[in-house]
């Protein structure tokens, strides 16, 4: 196969192969329910200070003006404050803001109003039952807003995306991702992408359809050719990039592990600020795999803390030593844990031997997988020696007791963290 085919079909499947690279554009189809009116609650479920209240639709004027008093629609995008009326008894549910938003000038593309009531679960659900009682409003489906806003070109399939990336953000390292997906930075590399693959494919069947006329520029299959190769490495590097934006999204996996005894539940315990784990000074006190979501250093992990890897236990707690063992396999970052004033005993021996320095001498198979090695325990070492194991691998002092080493641990998570 030539060599321009073989680049501009590897670039066209990179292209085609990814569900996210997608640029804005009409979808084509009509909006789910077409013509019907839609409204929901648009805030929070639960008591609050205020609660917005949305329709979509064409029949948005018609109810606005039959909850209102007066009836009349209030100026384009400007709020007013009107009374709340329940338009089959008349009676009174609430003064609230209200907003009209005619379309195409909308969220949605369509008739849109919005009501800015008291956030009371009496008053919320009293304009939602008004509303419903309004002919031609049905109440909306799940993320249907969304969809009508897509179908009507008001958003790309990647803003959509980070829409719903920037609703569920839970951390400030999720939250900066979906609002740069969410402002249209990926669509706008997207639409570049596309208009160099329609450039180059427009040079090739320039070429099979006019090779033999002298008026073919000379050399314009080598530009494609080289449009293609330099398009296909930018593709690879964004899918590449793209498992990353994955990893944050849904949290990297942190695994805990080390020797029994080491201070591991501790550090579980003091990075979740919560008593996720139980500790003990008998050894073994873990034998599965506790797992909890937190917040480390503004992105998003998924702790594990495992059983004390350790030769000749019981058949419970060798269970436990496996999945420590899998768990170690899977994990985006491991954090080494060994008891700092116990470092000579076979039990860290071994797992240095074992995980830490493997770990340091570099991953074979170019996984992504890293490790912060965590001396536990400093407040039992002597007085006046700041660090007393010069020769093990870079590693970071801690005391879970005392908190002494946090923020070094924390800052040094950030960085890798920020590296997956």
């Amino acid at each position: 196969m030539p060599l321009w085919r073989q680049s501009f079909s590897g670039a066209l499947t990179l292209l085609l192969s990814s569900p996210r690279l997608c640029t804005r554009q009409a979808s084509g189809y009509p909006a789910p329910g077409s013509g019907a009116t839609i409204f929901a609650l648009s805030s929070g479920q639960g008591r609050c200070g205020i609660a917005v209240i949305r329709t979509s639709g064409p029949a948005s004027g018609h109810a606005l003006r039959s909850l209102t008093a007066p009836r009349d629609l209030p100026p384009a995008r400007k709020a007013c404050l009107r009374l709340l009326s329940d338009p089959r008894s008349g009676e009174p549910l609430d003064r609230a803001l209200v907003l009209w938003f005619p379309g195409p000038q909308s969220f949605t593309g369509e008739d849109c109003a919005e009501f800015h009531v008291h956030g009371g679960p009496a008053v919320v659900s009293g304009v939602l039952q008004a509303l419903g009682s309004v002919p031609g409003l049905r109440p909306a489906e799940a993320g249907e807003f969304t969809r009508r806003a897509f179908a009507h070109g008001k958003l790309s399939l990647t803003e959509v995306e980070g829409l719903a990336d920037l609703i569920h953000s839970e951390t400030e390292a999720q939250r900066r991702q979906a609002l740069r997906q969410l402002d249209g930075e990926l669509g706008d590399l997207c639409r570049g992408w596309a208009e160099t693959l329609t450039k180059a494919l427009a040079h090739v069947e320039a070429y099979i359809d006019f090779s033999e006329d002298d008026n073919l520029e000379e050399g314009v299959l080598d530009q494609a050719d080289s449009e293609v190769r330099r398009l296909e490495v930018a593709l690879g590097v964004h899918l590449r990039d793209a498992r990353r934006g994955q990893r944050l999204r849904s949290g990297a996996h942190v695994v805990v592990a080390g020797p029994p005894n080491a201070g591991k539940s501790s550090l579980v315990n003091l990075l979740s600020r919560k008593p996720v784990s139980i500790v003990s000074p008998e050894p073994g006190t873990t034998r599965d795999v506790l797992e909890t979501p937190v917040d480390l250093a503004g992105f998003p992990a998924l702790l594990s803390d495992t059983a004390g890897l350790r030769e000749g236990v019981g058949p419970v707690e060798q269970e436990g030593v496996r999945r420590a063992q899998k768990r170690l396999e899977q994990a985006d970052l491991i954090l080494a844990v060994l008891d700092a004033s116990d470092l000579a005993s076979p039990a860290s021996c071994n797992f240095l031997d074992t995980v830490v320095i493997p770990a340091g001498a570099g991953n074979p198979n170019g996984s992504h997988q890293r490790l912060l090695l965590v001396l536990n325990k400093s407040d039992l070492l002597p007085a006046g020696r700041s660090d007393p194991h010069p020769d093990l691998p870079s590693h970071l002092l801690l005391s879970c007791l005392t908190g002494e080493g946090l923020d070094g641990l924390l800052e040094a998570l950030k960085k890798e963290l920020a590296a997956l």
